[in-house]
């Protein structure tokens, strides 16, 4: 589909059209594709769809750092959401998509029927420091994004044991996750990155929320494990699935028991 200032995004649509909608979305430097081990699942019970961001996977990638932010992409969420005629919708945000998610629930939670946050936060990470992606910006401009990911991989902020095992273990899974990582815009990257880590807190409004809200997070996934117990907090009736043997992308690293928490949400509604 195309957005209003001409950007293409890739999207894929899979399951009924009567049935309620799911809208995935997907986290930074990612793709639509990190949920395609669940489509035809997910698709037996509702209309499911899942899209790369602008500056990600196939979709459109403009050069102008001003084609970028968080509330542009929670813009184009909702483009697509409509595009695909979803209704009673459902919405998962995944890491950078649950930041993008939350704009969209602040700003017209009449659009949602149930939300999911998914290893994400409600501000600024924890513990990321904004001078180091300062520094990583300034790489990508002088050294391109091929130096960047060998910085990145050596810190690897992101990382645990699962992750690991999956990169591993998984055929054809670092293939996948190189592919996506050559896939990225330069200038996304620079303006999403520092835009994530000095946004502003918003877990006091999230209090307002007033949807059935699941949030999901792998137990080894350190970095957001605490702001998602205070996510839970703070949502009224907000329910915590904390996943087990998984990290940042529980839904590669535990696929059943994430799916299973999933279902069961979705199902209670």
């Amino acid at each position: 589909m195309t957005a209003d200032d001409g950007v293409v995004l890739e999207t894929v649509v899979e399951g009924p059209v009567d049935a309620p909608g799911l809208l995935l979305v997907h986290g930074f430097g990612g793709a639509k594709e990190d949920f395609a081990d669940h489509l035809d699942a997910l698709a037996a019970t509702h209309r499911v769809v899942a899209f790369d961001h602008r500056g990600h996977g196939a979709s459109d990638k403009p050069d102008d750092p001003a084609a970028y932010s968080l509330d542009r992409m929670a813009a184009d969420v909702l483009a697509v959401a409509e595009a695909t005629a979803l209704r009673d919708l459902r919405l998962l945000g995944h890491s950078m998509g649950g930041m993008v998610v939350r704009r969209v629930a602040l700003r017209g939670p009449e659009r949602l029927a149930a939300l999911v946050f998914m290893d994400t936060s409600p501000g600024p990470p924890p513990g990321l420091d904004p001078e180091l992606i300062a520094f990583g910006v300034e790489v990508v401009r002088q050294h391109g994004m091929g130096e960047l990911k060998r910085l990145q991989d050596e810190l690897d902020p992101l990382g645990s044991p699962s992750y690991r095992r999956i990169l591993a273990e998984r055929p054809g899974f670092a293939d996948y996750a190189a592919r996506k990582w050559a896939a990225l815009s330069p200038a996304m990257w620079s303006a999403i990155a520092m835009e994530i880590v000095t946004q502003p807190d918003q877990l006091d409004a999230l209090a307002s929320v007033r949807v059935p809200t699941l949030v999901m997070v792998g137990e080894e996934d350190k970095v957001f494990v605490e702001v998602s117990r205070a996510i839970v907090a703070t949502v009224p009736g907000a329910r915590l699935a904390e996943i087990p043997v998984a990290g940042h992308s529980p839904q590669f690293e535990n696929p059943e028991a994430w799916r299973a928490s999933l279902e069961e949400f979705l199902g209670s509604l």
